[in-house]
């Protein structure tokens, strides 16, 4: 016996900005659940965001500029949750909906391990998708104070060959105001219709703002923020902001982190505070870092955000001198990532927690980085390649 569910074709027309022309995307949803002849007369799903479908969606994807169907596919994905039904059928897929994947990190409960780092939900426009596919947490921003437009198109670029991207996006994002209007309207409507999600701020300074006076950028989105996420990231790492790393040296980090925690102690209740380090750190400057962390108490750290190295790519030499400057994410950077985690556990004998991020495309990966000393995991790049499955295919393996 077959019952179909069939919705008729989502047709829409976006208008690509930096393009000249329109995309017109025709996306059509059907579900068929097919009893099954086994003795226990258990249903069978098949689902057009299936695993073993992505790659060959993936290769349509993939002909079009990635920033443009990354906006495109996400507002469709919202064009679909606005619908109850449909949502709760995505999120009824998708979630893992298993209590043996509850933990408490940071003094936070979360539903899985499995976050999503920032830089793909920049603006705080999808955390009702994310939480249907099945994220224990998101990571918004990079925020900044004031609105900025960020780094000139192209700035994203597809590295197939080496399952990874390269991006110069330079911290484009509404700024922190819309930002926290939209975290207000989620947490008042639809927060009580999706699942509970950890959300977490990262947090970072406009491109307009001397390194002398960053502390203020971070003061300021703090102070918005502190009301509407769980958890903050300081992002120091990014390399597509001229000069930002330069705020990983220890005293410079002392001075934003510390006057942080000052504002954060004076709250009725503190949020964690974490700090994104980069992965081209030499080993005395992590040590810095460390030590400023257990001086200070620091609550956690992000490792790692993007490498500058172009090293061991198989993507031609060519095609990569012609991309240019940007961080370079996923399977590239995975095993520099963890090698870190692994330093920075046994250096403070797991006094620090860690969220892992970089090269996460498997539930392997996954273990590999929770093995050495990581708490939590984030996917990104993996998010891109591997498709909406990856949460509840990591998960899966960490039962």
């Amino acid at each position: 016996m077959v019952y179909s569910l069939q919705l008729p074709a989502w047709f829409a027309a976006s208008y690509l900005r930096g393009q000249s022309c329109d995309l017109v995307v025709y996306a059509t949803l059907c579900i068929k659940i097919r009893q099954s002849s086994y003795s226990n007369q258990a249903y069978r799903t098949s689902f057009i965001f299936a695993p073993a479908m992505y790659n060959a969606i993936r290769r349509i994807l993939f002909l079009f500029p990635p920033e443009s169907i990354h906006y495109f596919l996400m507002n469709s994905l919202k064009a679909l949750c606005s619908i109850g039904l449909i949502r709760k059928l995505i999120a009824w897929y998708f979630s893992p909906n298993d209590n043996r994947l509850n933990t408490t990190e940071l003094h936070l409960k979360f539903q899985n391990p499995v976050g999503l780092g920032a830089g793909f939900d920049k603006n705080a426009k999808w955390i009702r998708e994310l939480a249907t596919l099945g994220f224990g947490f998101v990571e918004i921003g990079t925020v900044t104070p004031l609105p900025q437009k960020g780094n000139e198109k192209p700035r994203l670029f597809r590295l197939p060959k080496d399952s990874a991207l390269i991006n110069r996006m330079g911290f484009n994002n509404d700024g922190v105001q819309a930002v926290v209007e939209r975290l207000k309207k989620w947490r008042s409507g639809n927060q009580s219709t999706s699942r509970h999600l950890i959300v977490g701020g990262n947090i970072g300074k406009n491109k307009v703002t001397s390194n002398e006076d960053a502390w203020k950028d971070y003061e300021s989105c703090f102070k918005e923020l502190h009301p509407y996420v769980d958890y903050f990231v300081v992002n120091v790492s990014s390399p597509n902001t001229p000069g930002l790393r330069e705020l990983q040296e220890k005293e410079s980090l002392r001075k934003i982190l510390r006057h942080l925690q000052m504002i954060n102690n004076g709250k009725a209740r503190s949020k964690p505070i974490l700090l994104k380090i980069s992965p081209d750190l030499m080993q005395d400057q992590i040590d810095d870092i460390l030590e400023l962390a257990l001086e200070i108490k620091l609550d956690g750290l992000v490792c790692t955000n993007t490498t500058v190295s172009r090293a061991g790519l198989l993507t031609r030499k060519d095609e990569i001198e012609k991309i240019g400057q940007g961080g370079l994410s996923g399977k590239p950077i995975r095993e520099r990532s963890t090698l870190i985690i692994e330093y920075i556990h046994k250096k403070t004998e797991g006094e620090i927690p860690i969220i892992a991020s970089g090269g996460i495309f498997t539930g392997a990966h996954a273990k590999e980085k929770l093995n050495v000393g990581a708490d939590l995991v984030q996917v990104w790049t993996g998010f891109i390649y591997e498709g909406p499955a990856i949460v509840k295919k990591i998960c899966n393996s960490l039962k």
